[in-house]
Parts: C-alpha cells; sequence; structure tokens
C-alpha cells in the first residue's frame, strides 16, 4: 500500500556521513549522561512500600497524588488496580526527621490518614514492603532480558543477511536504546518497569525497519547489476518512504495518544515509545544503512553464486549424444 511513490532517488548515503558524526555525537552525550546523572529508579528498582487501598466509589487519582505530594512524596506513584474503585499506591522510601528510613506500616498508617482527610470512604486492603534486594534481582533480569533480546536479533539478522548486516543492524538499535537512557538520564525522568518494557519494544520495533530496508537493498542488488552499492541503497530506502511513514505514523498516532491522554501511569512508556519510534526510522536509514555500506557490502555478500554448467559433461537430452562421428 503506498499513499504516493517518489519517482526519483533521494541521496541519502551522499550525507551519512555527516549525520552519522551527528549520531556518534548524540550517542557519546547520552553515554555521558548515564554515567554522570544516572537513571532515576523507580520503587520497583530502590524498594519502598506497596499500598493498595479502595473506595465506595471511583477513586480520584489526582487527589491522591497531591495529598501525597504534600506529605513530600515526589517519586509516588499512583493507579487503578483491578477496578476504578481500587488503587495501587507504590511510595519510595522515606526517611523520617532522625535520618531514620520510615517503616512500611508507619508510611502507610500516615497515608491512610492523610487520604481519610480529604475522603473518608478510603479502606486499606493491602500494605506490602519492597526490598532493595527484589528491586536489585527486578534489575538484573532487566539487563538480561535486554542481553537475549540483542543476541536474538544477531543471530537473526545472520541467518537472513550477512554479518555485515547484522553487525550494522545491532549497532543502530543499540545506538536507539542508548539515546532513549540518555534522555531519561539527563531529565531525570523516573525509569520503572513499564520504561523498561518499552525500551524492549523500541529494539524489535527498529530492527523491524532495517529488515526491510535490508530485504529490498537484496532485491536491488539482484535487480539493478551495475548499480553501485550507494545508488542501490538509496533506491532501498526511497522506494520503502511510503511504507515507512504509513507504519510509523500509524503507530506514533497510538503513542501519542497514550502519551497525552494516559495519565501518570503511562506518560513515561508512552515518552520512551515515542523517543524510541523517531530515533529509530533515523537508526534504520542513516546508521544501519550507512554503516552496512562502509562495512562493505556487495553483491556477493547476499546472492548465491549461480552453479555453471560443465561443458565437458555428457547430456542425455541432446540428440546427438552416443552417434559416432
Amino acid at each position: 500500500m503506498e499513499f504516493f511513490r517518489i519517482r526519483r532517488d533521494i541521496p541519502f548515503m551522499r550525507h551519512a556521513l555527516v549525520l552519522n558524526v551527528i549520531s556518534a555525537l548524540t550517542f557519546v552525550a547520552a553515554i555521558f549522561f548515564l554515567s554522570t546523572k544516572g537513571l532515576h529508579l523507580s520503587v520497583e528498582f530502590t524498594g519502598g512500600t506497596v499500598m493498595e487501598v479502595s473506595y465506595t466509589q471511583a477513586a480520584p487519582l489526582n487527589s491522591i497524588r497531591d495529598d501525597l505530594t504534600k506529605l513530600g512524596y515526589q517519586d509516588v506513584q499512583v493507579q487503578n488496580f483491578g477496578s476504578s474503585k481500587d488503587v495501587l499506591i507504590r511510595l519510595p522510601l522515606q526517611k523520617g526527621a532522625d535520618g531514620q528510613v520510615i517503616s512500611s506500616a508507619q508510611q502507610s498508617d500516615q497515608v491512610l490518614t492523610t487520604l481519610k482527610a480529604s475522603q473518608d470512604d478510603v479502606k486499606l486492603k493491602r500494605v506490602e514492603f519492597v526490598g532493595p534486594q527484589v528491586g536489585k534481582e527486578l534489575a538484573t533480569d532487566g539487563l538480561l532480558a535486554l542481553l537475549f533480546v540483542v543476541l536474538g536479533i544477531v543471530i537473526y539478522l545472520s541467518i537472513r543477511f550477512e554479518w555485515k548486516f547484522a553487525l550494522a543492524g545491532i549497532l543502530a538499535n543499540l545506538h536507539d536504546v542508548v539515546i532513549i537512557l540518555g534522555f531519561f538520564a539527563l531529565f531525570q525522568w523516573e525509569f520503572s518497569l513499564s520504561v523498561l518494557a518499552a525500551v524492549l519494544a523500541v529494539l524489535g520495533y527498529s530492527v523491524n525497519e532495517s529488515v526491510v530496508i535490508f530485504d529490498r537493498i537484496r532485491e536491488n542488488f539482484r535487480k539493478y547489476r551495475k548499480m553501485e552499492v550507494s545508488a542501490i541503497i538509496d533506491n532501498a530506502i526511497t522506494s520503502t518512504t511510503s511504507r515507512t511513514i504509513i507504519t510509523h505514523g500509524s503507530t506514533q498516532m497510538m503513542v501519542l495518544a497514550m502519551l497525552l491522554f494516559g495519565g501518570p501511569t503511562l506518560y513515561y512508556f508512552a515518552l520512551a515509545l515515542t523517543i524510541g519510534i523517531l530515533f529509530g526510522i533515523y537508526s534504520s536509514v542513516f546508521v544501519a544503512a550507512a554503516l552496512a555500506m562502509w562495512f562493505g557490502i556487495k553483491r556477493e555478500d547476499l546472492l548465491t553464486p549461480e552453479t555453471k554448467a560443465n561443458p565437458n559433461a555428457s547430456n542425455s537430452d541432446d540428440p546427438n549424444f552416443g552417434a559416432q562421428v
């Protein structure tokens, strides 16, 4: 399906060096912010108190957040749980005036008293303490999941294409992941399990775009025998531009709806996806394709050599086969 077709190939590879220098600088900046500022981890990773409360009517989430902010909680998570009347509250570890960490029981009593002052129909259903050790395990499991996804992408691209494409594709995808993390480190946005899920989704989403372009490059190598590699790549990217706009535009509309109307629960998840989609397009076009070109891809890397017929071999279909001279 195409809404439009570009008649003349856009010379993307002519500007590949400049655009990849920009990508490299952005990548280095993201590494710098990650190493100096670090990620602002949520309660799932750092530990804290998890409360479940219920109301007789739909819970006023914004009012709950305002009440908890007045108590001094800056990174509290408030979301519906099961129904509009049930609310799940995640509280970070909090220190008292004496410098000691406030216990979960004290936190829950303090929060429940504050909530009842605003609306007395609130009831406490459950209180749990999430220790730092659990958060450490979640962080470790998340990093392992990221590692396995990366390895899976490398194996898939190596089998489907060739190692030069595999290396170019995974470098471009890691470029997207690091830049997403760099944004979260720079602005100290909360990094939660939902954001980690968004990062993993971006990996798969970006590799899909790279595979589409790589497929078209392989087709062009078969179709255009005398065309230069850079021209083949330009043609492949240009011919898939309509598909890219339709696919990414449709996805971004859905993500934008979550970003604007999903509330605080989905905000950072949608924000990570938005950054990933934008940089995923950029990296697939300018990073992955350009790296593959610089790695020296050629027609012989992608096409199976044709078997030449042996002129001395006998052919039983030849009507003169076996005839004596």
